[in-house]
């Protein structure tokens, strides 16, 4: 787990520091994230994942992403889960030069394993969440095509770390504010990887409220770094998306 930890900030560093003198372009947006989440628990250890992110671009005026994500979760231990789902998401010709290279909607599948660790220090809770995705990217073959008529398969590991703390007493309980940051890193891989072996970072600054046990609601900043699979005039193409992101988390017996 470490290993797989420095291994990836070794590949950002190695790869950003090879890359520092190629000619680049870059596309800016600003966006906005609406997301919900959703477990539904069986017993102590069996739960259903649900999620649905509705991603704009224009804050809320356009078409960003929608991403539909489920799962079923085993909890092996306390501070360990385990999860195995998949995801189908709609990805929209969005911004100044759009991912899909025809400039059209694409829609991909995606299989995915997930392990998520959990901790406690004072007051500070910390979570490390590793995430291996198999993907199915669909993508059109000629101007003549009106539906994806090709999916080929993609790769991608990502590593996410957050932290939270309240804003007031030693821990976050019903009727708590809090604060919580993360960063999350996404690095493809593969015979099908592009030119975005660096695929994306993310990082977010929340304000979060736990009303009780099954509702928490958080609110704020989310940046966007992301790295197209293709070149334009010989250049990489990067996004930075910058706006807000809010989320609703439920959890259902």
């Amino acid at each position: 787990m470490k290993t797989f930890l420095y291994t990836s900030i070794l590949m950002f560093i190695t790869y950003f520091y090879s890359d520092a003198q190629n000619a680049r372009s870059s596309d800016r947006n600003t966006i906005g994230w609406f997301n919900y989440f959703g477990t539904i628990k069986f017993d102590s250890k069996f739960s259903l994942h649900t999620e649905y992110q509705w991603r704009r671009d224009d804050i809320a005026r356009n078409w960003q992403q929608s991403l539909l994500r489920t799962g079923i979760n085993y909890q092996i231990h306390p501070t360990v889960q385990l999860r195995l789902g998949y995801a189908w998401i709609e990805t929209f010709a969005y911004g100044d030069i759009p991912i899909n290279a025809l400039g059209r909607d694409f829609t991909e599948h995606r299989m995915y394993q997930m392990i998520t660790l959990t901790d406690k220090i004072g007051f500070l809770e910390l979570s490390h969440r590793f995430m291996l995705e198999q993907r199915w990217v669909g993508r059109y073959s000629s101007l003549n095509k009106t539906e994806e008529d090709d999916f080929p398969f993609l790769n991608r590991c990502r590593y996410m770390f957050r932290l939270q703390f309240p804003l007031k007493g030693s821990e976050i309980k019903d009727k708590t504010p809090y604060i919580a940051i993360y960063d999350e890193i996404m690095i493809g891989f593969g015979k099908n990887v592009g030119e975005n072996i660096f695929d994306q970072n993310r990082i977010g600054l929340l304000f979060g409220y736990r009303h009780h046990s099954k509702l928490r609601l958080e609110v704020g900043y989310i940046n966007q770094t992301l790295q197209l699979g293709r070149e334009i005039n010989n250049q990489n193409i990067f996004q930075y998306n910058n706006g807000l992101i809010f989320n609703s988390i439920f959890q259902f017996n």
